[in-house]
């Protein structure tokens, strides 16, 4: 080296001769691990080949962060890998790139379970391949690093930090990077910090769809409260100045901005796809003319770091090594069984949340809720409980935050919010913008930012349009961090059907096959006041014990709901559990409740506790199941109604012992006949061993119309009680 290596690659520029020579380095051991993931599949222990080059000007954005600020990376993000790692000492980028690529269970993040880039060490948080979906995430935690400064939460990340989330041009056309640069913009106007750097990777394509010249200048460039820094993706130096002065922005006025990085693409999109099937040779020629190696080997040569021929060298050297860390790593072990892959999906530390649902009582409690304590109150509706329960929690965990749409000054559309934002303060309880998948993205972020969120989306159905939140994102993350990342977070969602006066679809849906097919996801229905609250604390408290992401789904119909059989008999009040209570009350996600109603001559049941019929139900079932009992109760019939309380996991246990009980079974199934929570419960049954008579009532497969033509597709009492009578009077059903 003739020249000072501290002195501008190029001049004027920032990036100095000796960091160029660095980041060239981790640029080669990027396009060399490509190369090794492609030969590597020729062998067969191969299995991700979604390649980097092109992209390797993205090392000069790591260069231009700290290592301690969090990342979230688009798939094309090697350099950025490579160049980070080596920012910090005992890391082999190659290593843990071509171990993701063998699904070696060595691998640092995911162990196996896909190639993703992530480290916990260097704050690179694990990404899936969904387009865009992460950005909501990005959002969320750039949100949450503001929001903890005013709450007096502790992150895992200095008080100055910015967020760097990347992705490539086809994804801004995705709803889900519109929805969060759409929030992004609104926390800004709000006068709220933003400290967000999103790296718009553009080569031009979509697979083999093509982005519009001037497509992403015309959509971001003049976009209010956003910075916007365009440059020449494959020129390091370009990359460093433009990614330096951008992160001193962010960094500085804690606001958003987008740097858009004009890039090529080699190799093709992934795996066999050939790009010469839509584009022409002369195209692909021309993008080799930009090769961002070529063009950093360029800038080292004019600037006297090294000659053409030695930096040749360098590459090959680099490619000689990382062909021997591919062999090593296709020795390694893949993860071989069920158990082995879904051990950080969903773990279950009974005791421990146990515990946590024990812990005291705010100090403050009784000031808290103005000297009238809600044990006190006397009865309460299912409403009145799960609010008094968010007051409770809420003051005993400061690191909770409760947001959504009208969850603030107007207390929720059903009240059950009601005086949350006057106790806590509007850094806690704050309504959102009217979009479910900013909604989802803020607790994403501020979960990975050591909150505690509890979003509520509005309606059931609106959830649907955001749903790949909780799929792709939420539920993914400890699965593909072994626990390394969290997003503890309680979702309350209102739905279901049998509202009055307000329904049609979007006010009363039933659907709810879509959550309780998302693997590690828990799904609670409280029917019964007496219930709520302590579902709501064992959410609460696995979330804070393991991690846990769950839905907390309410009835509509039962929010203010008084009475069980007749008007004024209170049957559908309970009285609110206080802190002495709170132990010895808990109620461990997935176990169920049994409800036993006797006939006025004991029925035909031989033990005590024994029952002629076993109706197994959850939410507005409950009430409706225990109506139908009391009226057999008065035909002699001993009925039990087991309530399920949890869809997902759903309590076989107990499902399988109260079939056994009564040897008979009625499923009162409120949601639809097809994909419902009944098909779940008659499988348990048969897979249990089960073999008396099943029965199944459902609501018909249709959504959910209208005024009173509701009534001709939704369960009703009196087809639960024709089919319990007849499954009464089949032979031996007595």
């Amino acid at each position: 080296m003739s020249r000072d290596p501290d002195a501008p690659v190029r001049a004027g520029s920032m990036l100095s001769i000796r960091q160029a020579g660095e980041l060239y380095q981790a640029q080669c051991e990027s396009r060399q691990a490509d190369l090794a993931a492609i030969w590597m599949q020729t062998q067969g222990r191969g299995f991700y080949t979604i390649a980097s080059s092109g992209h390797e000007g993205n090392a000069a954005v790591a260069a231009a962060l700290r290592p301690d600020d969090p990342a979230l990376l688009h798939y094309r993000s090697g350099g950025f890998y490579c160049a980070r790692s080596r920012q910090l000492p005992g890391h082999d980028p190659v290593r843990d790139i071509l171990r993701g690529v063998a699904a070696s269970t060595d691998e640092p993040i995911a162990g196996g379970r896909h190639k993703v880039f992530g480290n916990a060490d260097l704050a690179i948080i694990p990404q899936t391949s969904t387009i865009a979906s992460h950005l909501p995430r990005a959002v969320g935690l750039a949100f949450a690093l503001g929001r903890a400064r005013r709450a007096g939460v502790r992150t895992p990340w200095a008080p100055d930090s910015i967020v760097v989330t990347s992705f490539g041009d086809a994804s801004v056309n995705h709803s889900t990077l519109v929805g969060a640069l759409n929030s992004s913009s609104s926390t800004v106007h709000q006068g709220l910090p933003m400290p967000l750097l999103m790296v718009c990777e553009d080569n031009g394509l979509g697979i083999s769809t093509r982005t519009p010249s001037g497509w992403i200048t015309e959509r971001f460039s003049a976009r209010p409260g956003l910075r916007y820094l365009a440059v020449n993706g494959c020129d390091l130096a370009e990359v460093y100045d433009a990614a330096s002065q951008a992160v001193s922005y962010v960094r500085s006025a804690r606001k958003p901005a987008f740097l858009h990085l004009r890039t090529v693409r080699f190799l093709g999109h992934a795996g066999s796809d050939a790009e010469v099937a839509y584009r022409t040779p002369a195209e692909i020629a021309a993008d080799y003319g930009r090769d961002p190696l070529l063009v950093t080997a360029g800038l080292l040569a004019a600037a006297g770091f090294a000659d053409g021929p030695e930096l040749a060298a360098r590459y090959e050297a680099i490619g000689e090594r990382v062909r021997e860390v591919a062999v090593r790593v296709m020795a390694e072990p893949q993860l071989g069984s069920a158990a082995q892959v879904m051990a950080p999906l969903s773990p279950r530390s009974t005791e421990q949340v146990a515990a946590v649902v024990a812990e005291p009582a705010a100090p403050e409690r009784a000031a808290l809720f103005g000297g009238r304590l809600p044990e006190d109150e006397g009865p309460l509706t299912l409403a009145q409980s799960i609010n008094r329960a968010l007051h409770d929690e809420l003051a005993r965990r400061p690191q909770a935050l409760l947001f959504g749409e009208d969850v603030s000054v107007k207390g929720g559309v059903y009240g059950l919010t009601r005086g949350l934002r006057k106790s806590f303060g509007g850094a806690r309880v704050f309504d959102t913008i009217l979009d479910e998948q900013a909604i989802l993205g803020v607790g994403l972020g501020a979960a990975l930012a050591n909150f505690l969120p509890i979003p509520e989306i509005q309606y059931l159905a609106y959830l649907h349009n955001a749903e790949d939140q909780l799929r792709g994102e939420a539920a993914t993350l400890q699965f593909f961090s072994q626990g390394r990342y969290r997003n503890p977070m309680v979702v309350r969602i209102a739905g279901l059907g049998y509202q009055r006066g307000f329904g049609g679809h979007f006010h009363n849906d039933n659907s709810v096959a879509v959550l309780r097919d998302i693997p590690g996801l828990v799904v609670a229905v409280p029917a019964h006041p007496a219930d709520a609250p302590a579902m709501l604390r064992s959410l609460l408290a696995a979330a804070v014990v393991d991690g846990t992401v769950s839905v907390f789904l309410e009835p509509i119909a039962l929010y203010h709901q008084r009475d069980l059989l007749t008007d004024s008999d209170g049957g559908w009040l309970a009285e609110y559990a206080g802190p002495d209570r709170w132990e010895a009350g808990h109620i461990p996600i997935g176990r169920a409740r049994r409800w036993l109603v006797e006939g006025d001559d004991g029925g035909s049941a031989h033990r005590a506790d024994a029952a002629d019929l076993s109706i197994i139900t959850f939410g507005n079932g409950v009430r409706m199941s225990l109506r139908v009992a009391n009226a057999l109760a008065e035909e002699g019939m001993s009925v039990a109604v087991l309530d399920l309380r949890w869809l997902s996991p759903l309590p076989v246990k107990d499902i399988l012992r109260e079939a056994s009980s009564s040897g008979q079974v009625l499923v009162v199934d409120e949601t639809r006949r097809s994909g419902g929570v009944s098909e779940g419960i008659v499988t348990a049954l048969v897979d249990g061993g089960f073999r008396g008579p099943i029965k199944r009532v459902t609501s018909v497969d249709s959504f959910i119309p209208l005024g009173d033509a509701a009534r001709a597709v939704l369960l009703d009492e009196a087809t639960i009680l024709q089919a319990a009578r007849s499954l009464l009077s089949a032979p031996g059903g007595e």
